[in-house]
């Protein structure tokens, strides 16, 4: 008979056990299911904005592009100018050459001449884009960081969560009522 109250007593404490872990089970459940119910409910606010077209708009933009012609036109000038030089001078050697007045040595001398003058031409180019590229960040990185300034505190006034960018193409859809554009340009 002790055996049997033993078993039984194994019994009642794995039933016990059973349904302590059913009542668990429960509460993780109905635990998640509010988490996930809370979480699903809480408000999210998503706006949307064209920096493109505020970019254009922007007067500092317009100055910027102004300045940036300008030193590219001084860049390009200095430029013209080699070419046109060296295109006198191999001018000059075409007609030395074909009347027979250079020597070898002499037709040789100027071709590398005119292959140095060349070579620097084709490095100048390569600087002129440097240059130019050089320029547009330094005036186009102030104008940047005051616009995203401008987003970020309409975002933080407006208590969005996330901001799209449509001239970029990353929005499938927005409600016209949640464009920023015109606040943000109030903000510039």
């Amino acid at each position: 008979m002790a055996i049997y109250y033993r078993i039984d007593i194994f019994v009642v404490l794995k039933e016990n056990y059973l349904s302590h872990m059913k009542l668990l089970k429960s509460i993780i459940a109905s635990f998640c299911f509010v988490l996930l119910l809370s979480t699903g409910l809480s408000a999210q606010k998503f706006g949307y904005v064209n920096s493109t077209q505020l970019l254009v708009d922007m007067p500092d933009v317009k100055s910027a592009d102004t300045q940036l012609e300008t030193y590219q036109k001084q860049l390009v000038s200095k430029g013209e100018t080699m070419v046109k030089n060296f295109e006198q001078k191999y001018q000059a050697y075409m007609q030395k050459a074909n009347e027979g007045v250079l020597s070898k040595i002499e037709m040789q001398k100027e071709e590398g001449g005119l292959a140095t003058e060349q070579q620097n031409i084709q490095k100048y180019e390569l600087e002129v884009q440097q240059k130019l590229m050089a320029k547009r960040e330094e005036l186009y990185k102030p104008i940047l960081a005051k616009v995203q300034a401008a987003i970020d505190a309409v975002g933080a006034e407006g208590g969005y969560t996330m901001i799209f960018d449509t001239s970029t193409g990353s929005i499938l859809h927005a409600d016209a009522s949640e464009d920023l554009t015109s606040q943000i340009k109030a903000k510039l």
